[in-house]
Formats: C-alpha cells, structure tokens, sequence
C-alpha cells in the first residue's frame, strides 16, 4: 500500500493511514501482539511521552515551546505514535472512527450547548446545574 507521494491531512483519508498502519504491523507479523488491551496501553504510553514534553511548563508557556524545531519535532513524532496507535485500536475494534466522531459531536453538542457552554470550562453535568444562570459576557 506504500504511499508514494507527500501525504497530507488534506489529501490521505483515514482508511489510508489504518491501511498504513495495519501493513507495518503486518509485515512485521506484530498481529499477534495487538489485541484491544495491549493496543490501548500502548496508546496510553504514547500519551504519556507526549504529556511529557509539556511537564512543568506553566500554560502559558506551552504554545510558545513549540517554537524550539526540536521540540516541535518531538511534540508532532508523539502525535504520530498516537494517532498511529489509535488507528490500530480502531481497525482491531472495528470502529469507524469518522462515524464514532461524529456521533460523539452530536452527543457533546447537547451536552455543551452553546449558550450554556459558550467560555465555560465546565462538565456537562455541571452546566446543567446551571441552567437556570445565564452565562455571563
């Protein structure tokens, strides 16, 4: 399946990046090692490493370390290991993972609706405890 010219979100679609990744795992006979737990703890790990990059920089200061090229290679080479764990775990669940988000938008739109959510970070269940405060601008 080698994809041969530059890949891009723009231009690769989620079946193609599964298809990608379920071939480096198969031509490495890794099949037998990828069940739905061992999958998942991967991607866990992989999060890990990532929140690693950011541990101890105040919030404010995040965006401004991606500036370094070394650590913005290191933020975008966890992001890939993650997204690559994660389209492992979805073609071994057998979820379609566009449809899975979308559905998840829908839910979360009712959840979060805007004019209760709109500059409030807060869960949906205590946003429904304020429903009866509008939301302050």
């Amino acid at each position: 399946m080698a994809l041969h010219h530059q890949q891009t979100d723009e231009n690769t679609t989620i079946e193609q990046i599964k298809g990608e990744v379920r071939e480096f795992i198969s031509d490495r006979d890794w099949e037998q090692f990828h069940d739905p737990k061992n999958v998942a703890m991967a991607l866990a790990s992989e999060v890990g490493e990532l929140l690693d990059i950011f541990r101890w920089v105040k919030s404010d200061d995040s965006f401004n370390i991606l500036s370094d090229k070394d650590t913005y290679h290191d933020v975008q080479m966890e992001l890939a290991d993650i997204a690559m764990f994660l389209m492992d775990l979805a073609t071994i669940c057998e979820v379609d993972l566009t449809s899975a988000v979308m559905e998840k938008i829908k839910i979360n739109n009712q959840r979060y609706p805007i004019e209760k959510a709109r500059g409030i970070a807060e869960k949906y269940t205590k946003l429904a405890a304020r429903s009866d405060k509008p939301n302050p601008e």
